[in-house]
């Protein structure tokens, strides 16, 4: 009997809850898991929800974003990017908050005449201070076939990752009085549209709207995360009081295989990288930059 009354303790209880909504945000269903908010029709979700595209014209690309927020978690979407020559185009896919001071993890996939690499882009945003990127190439052609594109945000650090291979850790770094992001709940958001202004070589090259429309292509996205609920603070927290125990990512951090494939990635394939970009920042480079 007292085993049964254990099962069914307030702390039990709350557990069973937590776990209930993390299974819940894993369900890969787009119908389910997001809302179309632009694009007039050029984003679609197809295939019974299995599939998501959006499109991008000379009018006007699209977007859409997720209908839960999440506080931590470990986010995979895998995308198949535009095709030929994509100057010009942004493909953007990240978690943000709302407000004037906003947290914000961005992948963003700036688009390049055909033959050339698709620069990926990196950033974090902690309480409305970005300025931290970090751009790579990638070993392979993003466009002939879909990608697993990985955000893992606990407590003590973001990793982003590209098919399972870390290229990017962003660590907790407070207590050198750097902000982190981690009490502001964030959706998951993504769009496709046109930045020739600036996305390839600064704006030299135009998007072709002879090759329009532009499309890019989602499937498998997977959350493994804490569903921050609304209505009440006590659901975030206690998401993340419990969820050490439940989750893997929530304490997650590089092993040593891990932290040689990230030096492979930065040694190879990194492009730019503020925090070695001494002219950008004349009075000192940021903070984490010298910590790390």
């Amino acid at each position: 009997m007292s085993s049964l009354r254990s099962t069914s303790s307030p702390i039990n209880i709350l557990y069973a809850l937590v776990l209930a909504s993390s299974i819940a945000a894993s369900a890969a269903n787009f119908y389910q898991d997001f809302d179309i908010t632009w694009g007039d029709g050029r984003a679609k979700i197809l295939n019974n929800g299995d599939l998501l595209t959006l499109s991008l014209d000379k009018a006007s690309g699209s977007g859409f974003q997720s209908k839960n927020e999440y506080l931590f978690g470990k986010i995979d979407m895998q995308l198949k990017l535009v095709p030929g020559n994509s100057a010009g185009t942004v493909t953007a896919y990240y978690l943000s908050s709302k407000g004037s001071n906003w947290d914000e993890i961005d992948f963003e996939f700036l688009g390049n005449l055909s033959g050339e690499p698709y620069i990926l882009h990196t950033n974090v945003f902690s309480q409305g201070k970005g300025n931290r990127e970090q751009q790579f190439y990638l070993w392979f052609d993003p466009t002939a076939d879909f990608h697993t594109y990985s955000i893992l945000w606990n407590p003590q650090r973001i990793i982003f990752s590209v098919d399972g291979t870390p290229i990017r850790e962003f660590k907790n770094m407070e207590s050198k009085g750097v902000a982190f992001p981690k009490e502001q709940p964030m959706r998951i958001y993504s769009s496709l549209w046109n930045a020739d202004d600036w996305a390839t070589r600064g704006g030299l090259v135009k998007t072709d709207w002879s090759q329009a429309p532009f499309t890019a292509s989602y499937k498998n996205f997977n959350a493994d995360a804490c569903v921050h609920s609304g209505a009440s603070s006590s659901s975030s927290s206690s998401c993340n009081s419990n969820s050490g125990s439940s989750n893997a990512w929530y304490s997650q951090e590089l092993d040593s295989t891990s932290q040689d494939r990230l030096s492979w990635v930065q040694k190879n394939y990194m492009i730019y990288n503020y925090c070695t970009d001494t002219k950008r920042f004349p009075q000192g480079l940021p903070l984490e930059c010298q910590a790390s």
